[in-house]
């Protein structure tokens, strides 16, 4: 078993959690993905995999989760 933690940035809510973690998944040899959202900042995937997962094949996951996600723009409620 080998564990590897990545940065990830841009990610802003709960579905950018859900898409990545999906595709992370579902590479080859993965056990098990924790990511933790850091809004305004960088988050992490942590990776838990039966043998050496390539770092550059998490970040090909991330991209391709990336391409499925949506721009939002915040908006300011009234009062």
């Amino acid at each position: 078993m080998s564990t590897t933690t990545v940065s990830i940035s841009g990610m802003t809510c709960g579905h950018c959690v859900d898409s990545v973690s999906e595709e992370i998944s579902a590479l080859d040899g993965v056990q098990s993905v924790t990511v933790d959202l850091n809004k305004g900042g960088v988050s992490t995937a942590t990776v838990t995999s039966d043998g050496d997962l390539d770092p550059d094949q998490i970040g090909e996951a991330v991209a391709e989760a990336a391409t499925s996600l949506s721009p939002t723009t915040p908006r300011l409620n009234s009062a």
